[in-house]
């Protein structure tokens, strides 16, 4: 089903995708990418444009705006994140669009052996007649979270233009960094100044999601013993043979990204540098509960130990960080934002589904930081990688749900 937001998303899902805004863990400046601030300038001025109040790109890298209220109610911010993951190859981006798909295999004019298949997607298959966006088959789109980005400024520009609709004021935040868990810092919470937001930055029509992973980050790091290998007998400690004993005793089976789904979690190995002398292996660990991903943390903690107790004149230590914690814990004492997001869903014709996020997002951050910030679906598929796709016509229902939010949120006061 076409809509009178298709032409105004695709346009700006292709300008934004097309800007290169990959963010970097091992980057110590905020933003952690000087080319994010490409596209946060770009949506600060376009902001300005529209007539947006309040707008400004902080020290810290956030764009802030304010749609002002017409209508008593509490503040309702709304949230998307720039950066792309550093995962997967993703400057020189070059956005396409399918327009009326056929329902048929999709291939890419940069990676002819590259095929995007509804029989191996099917939520493709469901997307006949839509406008399908993807990249060219060498890099991902970036419709994570380029798509909630465009959203919300689709959203920004419709309130504007009408400005005797009811609503209380909405605030926008475009982050930063959220792929590396830095998007949400400490003085977000109090510069957003919402009573509660909401995240556009979820998959399929109709999921609204208020359940995440619970996430810390753990860098490993061994110091073997350097020599000659000509005159190594005896006397060299190889860093890389000890970072690959650590690895190899990890659960293989039952606890890697690719053994596990629905509520299991998980630890991964994302990367792993250096050489003989010196290696660093860096990990996630996730779980839905506290005392889970505490456990896997005290299990690599034992395995580094064993390996250390192994080969006493190497040096192995293990760090282990927090990144974010389950949404649910704070949303589940009050799930007004969910259900007012639930109830404008179905005004729209979409059943909401929640289903437990397998990641993160900025709003696990804000929600353990005292803004509630459920999640909400943009259409996004294949993220983090060459298949990445998203139907135009999905990020135009996700639009109607962002601009049905707020005039439920003033009703209710």
């Amino acid at each position: 089903m076409q809509t009178r937001y298709d032409k105004e998303l695709e346009d700006r899902l292709t300008r934004y995708c097309a800007i290169d805004t990959q963010s970097d863990e091992a980057s110590p400046t905020a933003p952690s990418t000087e080319c994010q601030l490409d596209l946060l300038r770009l949506l600060r001025d376009e902001l300005v444009e529209m007539g947006a109040a309040d707008v400004v790109l902080t020290d810290y890298g956030v764009v802030l705006a304010t749609i002002p209220g017409t209508a008593p109610g509490p503040v309702v911010g709304f949230v998307a994140h720039v950066d792309t993951a550093p995962q997967f190859a993703a400057a020189g981006v070059k956005p396409r669009v399918i327009r009326n798909y056929a329902g048929d295999d999709i291939t890419f004019p940069d990676a002819p052996d590259l095929v995007l298949s509804p029989a191996d997607h099917p939520y493709l298959g469901q997307k006949t007649g839509c406008d399908i966006v993807t990249a060219s088959g060498t890099t991902l789109l970036g419709a994570d979270d380029k798509a909630g980005v465009a959203i919300i400024m689709t959203a920004a520009r419709e309130m504007l233009a009408n400005p005797d609709a009811p609503r209380p004021p909405v605030r926008i935040a475009f982050t930063p960094d959220e792929e590396i868990g830095r998007g949400v810092t400490a003085p977000l919470p109090g510069d957003l100044a919402a009573d509660f937001a909401y995240t556009f930055d979820g998959a399929r029509a109709g999921e609204i999601e208020y359940e995440s992973f619970s996430a810390d980050g753990a860098e490993v790091r061994i110091t073997g013993v350097s020599i000659h290998p000509g005159q190594a007998k005896g006397r060299m400690v190889s860093a890389i043979t000890l970072a690959s004993k650590i690895l190899s005793a990890l659960p293989q089976a039952t606890m890697t990204p690719d053994t596990t789904d629905g509520r299991e979690g998980f630890v991964h190995a994302t990367d792993m540098e250096g050489s003989a002398a010196e290696m660093t292996i860096r990990l996630i660990l996730r779980d839905f509960e506290r005392d889970g991903l505490v456990a896997k943390g005290e299990m690599l903690k034992q395995i580094c130990a064993a390996v250390q107790a192994g080969e006493p004149r190497a040096r192995i230590s293990c760090e282990i960080r927090p990144q974010y914690r389950n949404m649910r814990y704070w949303l589940e004492t009050d799930m007004t934002p969910v259900e007012l997001a639930r109830d404008a869903c179905r005004e729209l014709g979409l059943d909401p589904v929640s289903v437990p996020i397998r990641g993160g997002t900025d709003g696990s951050r804000l929600t353990e930081m005292g803004v509630p910030t459920p999640n909400l679906f943009t259409g996004m598929q294949n993220i983090h990688g060459p298949l990445e796709w998203i139907a135009v016509q999905d990020m135009a229902r996700a639009t109607e749900l962002c601009l049905a939010i707020p005039p439920r949120a003033a009703a209710k006061g």
